[in-house]
């Protein structure tokens, strides 16, 4: 499980967006979203390097 805070994620719109590209990274992967906290947590099996990568070029950087 890698847990990501992600300031810039406001709104549901921010979280559809990096759901899209959590699931580009890694199709298999499972995302919960805690917006009050601006937090997502990913099941996934792919390095944190290559979840990390996919939020930056979305636009959505870990703080």
């Amino acid at each position: 499980m890698h847990e990501f805070q992600l300031p810039t994620m406001t709104c549901g719109h921010c979280a559809a967006s990096v759901n899209r590209a959590l699931k580009q990274a890694d199709p298999a992967c499972a995302v919960e979203f805690d917006m009050a906290q601006r937090k997502v947590a990913v099941k996934s099996e792919e390095d944190r390097a290559v979840l990390t990568e996919a939020l930056v070029d979305a636009g959505y950087r870990p703080a």
